[in-house]
């Protein structure tokens, strides 16, 4: 049964790895008509209404567990994607996929001193081989690094935001429905992109969603990117842990260059296909589960 769990654990991580690289593609064609705080509120309610309608039941919460879906919501959703998605109106495309890259390497020394999963030398390693990786496969064969201390900074806190997300994520209690989970989040994830939007100040250009090229992006990036996606994270979690489940974030920066090739036509370089072993190499290693301390977390019900 543990092999068989692993095994479903890393498909669920994989394929939504997959799809979160591939989403690069839908929302710069949605940038062209949307703003970042715009696209980031539109999926977000798609993925909302969809998860009512799969699990139309409520979530009873105390305060204090209201308190963690708020936190859950801003830093894996609202903050998350603001910071991110800001950095690059300031900096590289590639500082941002390096600097977010960093991401496991955070949320495993958060797990260790939040007394969920052991840092190991040996998942040390395994991040360090992989992020080698990244940084072949996101210069694509150009090496150009030019440091600007407000994007990068603004990349290195959606890489704090993205750790602290997974860490409370994996403190629930691993009995709760991920759907009503994820909807929760989702809640207020909506609610807290809500001043982003305003403060961008910008009209909604609601017309173009009659754009069956426009609707059907912001389908894939609500329904399959946020929806689908973050509920097969969370059950990731559940079989992996937090620490293996976000080593597969190192594939991410290739997958979109594939989803480039493919769609852009981009061209792959040959340092990036030597990127993209290095990443299989370092999350291989990383897959040996470390010690984990299972959560001690009040259960939530459902009604």
């Amino acid at each position: 049964m543990e092999k068989r769990e692993k095994l479903i654990g890393c498909l669920c991580a994989a394929f939504t790895i997959v799809v979160w690289g591939s989403t690069f593609i839908s929302s710069k064609k949605l940038l062209e008509v949307y703003t970042p705080a715009q696209i980031m509120l539109v999926r977000f309610l798609l993925a909302y209404g969809a998860l009512w309608l799969a699990r139309p039941r409520k979530l009873a919460l105390t305060r204090r567990q209201e308190l963690t879906f708020l936190l859950l919501g801003i830093t894996g959703c609202s903050l998350y994607f603001y910071t991110e998605n800001s950095a690059l109106t300031y900096t590289l495309a590639s500082n941002v996929s390096i600097i977010v890259a960093a991401a496991p390497i955070f949320t495993a020394v958060l797990a260790h001193f939040a007394g969920l999963e052991r840092f190991r030398s040996g998942t040390l390693l395994g991040f360090l081989v992989a992020f080698s990786g990244v940084v072949l496969v996101v210069c694509n064969g150009t090496f150009v690094l030019k440091l600007n201390p407000r994007g990068d900074l603004l990349a290195l806190a959606a890489a704090a935001c993205w750790a602290v997300y997974s860490v409370l994520l994996r403190r629930l209690d691993d009995r709760l429905d991920p759907l009503l989970v994820t909807r929760r989040t989702l809640f207020w994830g909506i609610l807290t992109a809500l001043p982003f939007v305003m403060m961008e100040g910008t009209s909604f250009p609601a017309a173009a969603l009659l754009s069956p090229v426009i609707s059907l992006n912001f389908l894939f990036l609500g329904l399959i990117g946020s929806c689908l996606c973050f509920v097969l994270w969370n059950r990731a979690f559940h079989y992996l842990g937090v620490v293996t489940t976000n080593s597969f974030i190192y594939m991410q920066p290739f997958i979109t260059i594939v989803a480039g090739w493919l769609f852009l036509r981009e061209p792959i370089s040959p340092l990036a296909l030597v990127g993209a072993a290095l990443i299989t190499v370092g999350v291989v290693a990383a897959q040996r589960s470390p010690k984990q301390v299972p959560p001690a977390e009040q259960p939530c019900r459902a009604e």
